[in-house]
């Protein structure tokens, strides 16, 4: 059988099989569905330093091939994660990543300082399409400066594999990962949910609550494949691919374009096994094309 198994820095994945923050909750959720351990690794769900309520209702709705969202990261904190549910999930056998998220610099650091001591957490994700309240309100992810000064201090506090997920509400999403490797990240995932609205023309008014959200989807695709083969090119640390991703096909196309991994997100609202799919779909694609292990396929494109 091909070699499905993958690395990002010392992590190694048994396959490059991951899933989105936000769309696989914390796991346990899915474990009727599949066996939990065949995936290369879960990203739980956004963890803050103190419990959210997210935003008001309504905050999910569908667009043609995509959705919007605008959760708000909902969550009960990283306290309640620690004594909690890390306990029910830590034995679940594959690599467990926390998205780790926050509004100021103070908290990224608090989050991820104790996530240091959780021996089944080898990794976070740090998302830095939050908000800056310190700036405003423009996310950390938009700015080299800011995204620079939050990687580094997340860096310092944090012993574990960082991966930083990038946002692809920028102008050059080469530059920003630069600029996060730089300081210090040991990947990047990309790319978060582009900046959507929907109107409701009857009742004249937006949708979601928030008027805008997140738009992730197949609609989304064609740009998060042009960004992880942008970025790819650009940084010598592993990317991590995401963005629309519903087949094997799809999967493949994105390690082609110079992913090691990818994560499935919006997927897993359509077919909560789809996963587990995907993974031996490219176990055929392998036997298919006669290739023996499948990082011969990353940065073909």
């Amino acid at each position: 059988m091909p070699n499905l198994s993958v690395k990002i820095k010392d992590l190694v994945l048994k396959n490059p099989v991951m899933t989105a923050s936000g769309t696989f909750g914390y796991g346990e959720e899915f474990a009727d569905f599949f066996d939990i351990s065949l995936l290369g690794g879960i990203v739980v769900k956004g963890t803050t330093a103190s419990k959210r309520e997210g935003n008001a209702y309504p905050r999910m709705a569908e667009t043609a091939s995509g959705m919007l969202n605008a959760v708000g990261l909902q969550n009960k904190g990283i306290d309640a994660f620690i004594n909690d549910i890390y306990p029910r999930i830590k034995a679940i056998g594959t690599h467990i990543i926390v998205n780790v998220s926050g509004s100021t610099i103070d908290e990224y650091v608090m989050v991820a300082s104790k996530l240091n001591y959780l021996e089944n957490i080898p990794a976070i994700e740090l998302n830095i399409s939050c908000p800056n309240v310190k700036e405003g309100g423009m996310a950390f992810g938009t700015s080299c400066p800011s995204a620079i000064a939050v990687t580094e201090a997340v860096r310092e506090a944090y012993q574990g594999t960082l991966i930083v997920k990038l946002s692809p509400n920028v102008t050059n999403i080469a530059e920003m990962a630069k600029a996060v490797e730089g300081a210090g990240a040991d990947a990047v995932s990309l790319i978060n949910t582009l900046l959507g609205m929907a109107i409701n023309a009857e009742k004249r008014k937006p949708v979601l609550s928030t008027i805008t959200g997140g738009l992730s989807g197949p609609a989304v695709k064609p740009i998060a494949l042009r960004m992880v083969w942008q970025v790819a090119k650009a940084v010598k640390i592993p990317v991590i691919g995401l963005g629309g991703i519903m087949t094997a096909t799809d999967a493949i196309e994105f390690l082609l374009a110079g992913a090691t991994a990818v994560q499935i997100g919006t997927a897993n609202f359509i077919d909560p096994a789809v996963c587990v799919k995907i993974i031996d779909g490219m176990e055929d694609y392998l036997i298919r094309h006669n290739i023996k292990d499948i990082n011969e396929l990353i940065g073909v494109i």
